[in-house]
């Protein structure tokens, strides 16, 4: 009888469903392989994945990563030619803790073009096509959630993510937890009701317009190491719920965490078919596109390579690209201690490499006489390499950092806060390819900033690693702490930390950030699965995370207009208008 219940369950949505999946998941079949680790607790490694990241450091256990293409998996046939991934914790390894394809050669590139450009304008499903796959996805949704709940997939994805991307066990953990919430916001009914459209009564008897959610049908998906999982996953999913077949690519040092993620969402019921996952460089994914020329790309990264995709893409494109960041607090100061520590957090979780990472902490004078500085420098020098609270910088080496902050610090008036270092004075295992900076603030006076055009792009240059710029101001100067605010051009996040209402107001009312926090707790970190969280300022401003983010990125509006008749039994020709 049970059998026959889940059978019945797992045939639904017009059998997209594989049963057997269904089947073996419900009865609990799923097989894995387990360590036991030194503190005593049992690493598991499910049965679907092919990356241990508790094993991948050692070369004979090196995680090796395969292509999705056309509905199969494509393993590595090429040793010569494979991409070989450097540990950033380890510099005496002599091997590759990651082996993947390079997806490079004439005939991968047009094969992966093929299989994206095979998808029709119309998708794969929509308002009128197979509408039963918006029940499907809210099911594989709602499985995938399931899963995520295990604490044994949990850690597994939060160990993995730190394998690759090194950070705090409780950023990686926070990681995993906002992309399990969202698969939970889109389970069941949830994604068709996101596709829900509008009517509007028309002229006359028989005519109404209906206003739909359509999808772009061939789309592409381009995300960051920063965040191996999130980014990636809220990105596919909100393509895939709209109808889209999607090619998604994550940056390679980091892709194999996305690549078991694709292999845990077939596990759930997703269509191998519905989208292809490579690992590549950017110069192949480019040629890629070029050739496939998807109807919409998202690319989230650097603000170089959106605006290159921009015009190779001719604007078919949505961007969530860099973010100076900034925050300012208020004349009035109150919780001290708190909003050090936020400002901590914002500045150098993650080693400071968040696109929504605090960049410049503008502090009203007030804050400056209660010695917020010393705060930040004592909370600074509680992190450390062990707990990776700071790690490897994974795109900027130690000395270009160091070499920014030398620049920075020559300015006139200007003095570095804290750190300046190398961490731990050099005595890390980290390769000399990644960065290893303490976490480090460059004080910078407010006129010196604003004297000229270069000392303003000097110090406006965002720097992915542990460093951010401190400088103060009073009341007289707010217009010029405003004018700097106007004068960025990544308007990504930004925090207002003040309970002075007239202040906030006049902060918000005068500045553009895409997603920005106001009040005494106010961050500029943060992309929980509740809101928004993207840039503004631009009409290629992309979103993540929200129903209004995956409408906006992942569909287009559609206007039908039935006019079904009856036409008048009395009618006749009228005049020639």
């Amino acid at each position: 009888m049970r059998r026959s219940a889940i059978q019945r369950v797992a045939s639904t949505a017009g059998g997209l469903l594989d049963a057997r999946v269904s089947i073996g998941r419900a009865l609990g079949r799923a097989r894995a392989t387990s360590t036991s680790a030194s503190d005593g607790t049992v690493n598991v490694v499910p049965r679907w994945a092919t990356a241990d990241p508790w094993g991948m450091s050692r070369a004979a256990g090196a995680a090796r990563g395969a292509n999705l293409i056309a509905g199969a998996w494509r393993e590595i046939t090429d040793e010569s030619r494979a991409t070989k991934i450097v540990d950033p914790m380890n510099k005496s390894e002599t091997d590759a803790f990651i082996v993947l394809p390079s997806t490079d050669t004439k005939q991968e590139i047009d094969e992966v073009a093929r299989s994206l450009a095979s998808c029709p304008k119309s998708g794969l499903h929509n308002a009128f096509k197979a509408p039963e796959r918006y029940v499907m996805w809210g099911d594989v949704s709602m499985r995938l959630a399931q899963e995520f709940r295990k604490p044994e997939v949990e850690e597994y994805f939060a160990r993995l993510i730190q394998r690759v991307a090194p950070k705090s066990h409780a950023q990686a953990l926070a990681e995993v937890v906002v992309t399990r919430k969202f698969l939970e916001n889109f389970a069941g009914d949830n994604v068709r009701f996101m596709a829900r459209g509008f009517s509007v009564s028309g002229d006359h008897l028989g005519q109404q317009s209906h206003g739909l959610r359509w999808p772009y049908g061939p789309v592409a998906v381009i995300t960051p190491f920063n965040f191996p999982l999130e980014i990636p996953v809220l990105q596919l999913m909100g393509a895939l719920f709209m109808g889209n077949k999607a090619l998604v690519k994550s940056d390679s040092k980091v892709s194999v965490v996305l690549e078991q993620f694709i292999r845990l969402m077939i596990e759930c019921g997703a269509p191998a078919t519905d989208l292809d996952f490579i690992h590549s460089d950017g110069v192949t994914m480019n040629s890629i596109l070029s050739a496939a020329k998807p109807k919409m790309t998202l690319f989230t990264g650097s603000q170089k390579v959106a605006h290159h995709l921009a015009r190779e893409l001719e604007g078919n494109v949505k961007l969530e690209d860099a973010g100076f960041d900034w925050k300012i607090l208020g004349p009035d100061v109150g919780d001290v201690d708190y909003v050090a520590h936020v400002c901590d957090q914002d500045a150098y979780a993650c080693s400071g490499q968040k696109c929504s990472a605090q960049s410049i902490l503008f502090m009203h004078k007030n804050w400056v006489d209660v010695g917020i500085e010393s705060k930040l420098a004592a909370l600074a020098g509680e992190r450390n390499l062990e707990d990776l609270t700071v790690g490897p910088v994974l795109t900027l080496t130690t000395k270009t950092m160091l070499d920014h902050v030398d620049r920075l610090a020559a300015l006139p008036g200007a003095r570095v806060a804290f750190g300046g270092k190398e961490l731990k004075d050099g005595n890390h295992s980290i390769p000399s390819q990644y960065g290893a900076i303490e976490p480090t603030a460059v004080f910078v006076p407010l006129k010196t900033i604003m004297a000229s055009e270069e000392n303003f792009k000097l110090v406006t240059t965002e720097i992915f690693g542990p460093m951010q710029v401190l400088t103060s101001y009073d009341d007289e100067e707010l217009p010029l702490v405003l004018d700097a605010c106007e004068r960025m051009d990544a308007h990504l996040t930004a925090a207002v930390v003040s309970s002075d209402e007239m202040f906030s107001q006049r902060v918000l009312g005068s500045t553009v950030n895409g997603t920005t926090y106001a009040g005494r707790r106010a961050r500029t970190t943060g992309a929980p699965q509740n809101h928004w969280f993207g840039p503004a300022g631009t009409p290629m401003a992309g979103g993540i995370g929200t129903i209004e983010a995956i409408r906006l990125v992942w569909s287009c509006h559609r206007e039908i207009i039935f006019d079904r008749g009856p036409v008048e039994s009395d009618w006749k020709t009228p005049p020639r208008a």
